[in-house]
């Protein structure tokens, strides 16, 4: 009966799946620049990696906090299964606090447009990652092809030498250990769903993943240095990014095949790209162009039907 149920879930229908999966990546496509906007609103400056990591785990914390308190006025079950405690801690980790350790200090030393377009990286490990765990996602010769044209956008990235920036560990390899840890992550999404309501398991990782950027920020003397009504509104945009985003994209990844939701992440670098460019004020080079349409275009061979 539970099999038939999950069947007819919303999260399962097409129309749905398409609607909730843009939602949540035009959203986080919003998040390049308002980040950049809320280490300007607060006073974070480039070297201030402890600041990052303490306003990323407030946002993180709150969102986390939000959707369990969503979850209570749902009434959804909170019960965790046994092994289930360790798994989110190792979840939260992976997703909310190493990955977004390594966004945070990689954006604050890259572009937004040249970050949006460069974390599409891990949409591709991703997909392939889930060939080798998940029988519904199978290796094919049409998803090789995808992840080829995917990563020939990626290194689109460096044409022209030093327009548009080059290469640096601090920006570009921070924004792909990012990437890499969104991948492992969105494999460990699948298996949330076995310990625990997957609404409550997100709600569990980001409060807890939070906790554990907020902390280390603390203790290596981390603070908000100016804290203004302006960084106040984006730090809420922020958090609603996080709990609107994770919400719907955990529920889709726990109950489709991984490429089925996949395809929709190319508009993340594109949103992002193009939003920086608008609220940043950042030149938008034409390889930027290049580069997005090349990872939209793999996404898209990859997961056609």
């Amino acid at each position: 009966m539970d099999s038939i149920t999950e069947k007819k879930s919303i999260f399962q229908r097409p129309l749905w799946v398409a609607a909730f999966a843009v939602t949540a990546a035009v959203a986080w496509g919003w998040a390049y620049p308002l980040i950049k906007l809320g280490f300007e609103a607060f006073g974070i400056t480039q070297q201030m990696t402890a600041a990052k990591m303490l306003f990323a785990g407030i946002r993180f914390c709150i969102a986390g906090l939000l959707i369990l308190v969503m979850a209570r006025m749902l009434k959804r079950d909170f019960a965790v299964k046994k092994g289930g405690s360790l798994y989110i801690l190792a979840y939260a980790a992976l997703n909310t606090s190493l990955h977004y350790a390594f966004f945070y200090i990689g954006l604050s030393h890259s572009d937004g447009a040249r970050a949006a377009i460069l974390n599409s990286l891990g949409v591709f490990m991703l997909v392939l990652l889930a060939c080798m765990f998940f029988k519904s996602d199978r290796l094919t010769g049409r998803k090789i092809i995808g992840c080829v044209t995917g990563f020939a956008g990626i290194m689109a990235l460096n044409l022209g030498g030093s327009v548009g920036g080059s290469f640096t560990f601090m920006g570009d390899g921070m924004i792909i250990l990012n990437a890499l840890c969104s991948a492992f992550a969105g494999l460990m999404t699948r298996g949330l769903g076995r310990f625990v309501d997957v609404f409550v398991g997100t709600g569990y990782s980001l409060a807890v993943g939070g906790v554990l950027l907020v902390l280390p920020g603390l203790f290596m003397g981390g603070s908000l240095p100016a804290v203004t009504f302006t960084g106040v509104v984006i730090l809420a945009l922020l958090v609603a990014i996080s709990t609107l985003g994770f919400a719907l994209y955990n529920k889709l990844l726990s109950c489709n095949p991984v490429g089925k939701v996949a395809i929709f992440n190319s508009l993340i670098p594109v949103v992002g790209a193009i939003t920086s460019c608008i609220c940043l004020g950042e030149p938008f080079y034409w390889k930027y162009l290049l580069a997005a349409g090349l990872a939209t275009a793999g996404i898209y061979v990859i997961n056609r039907v």
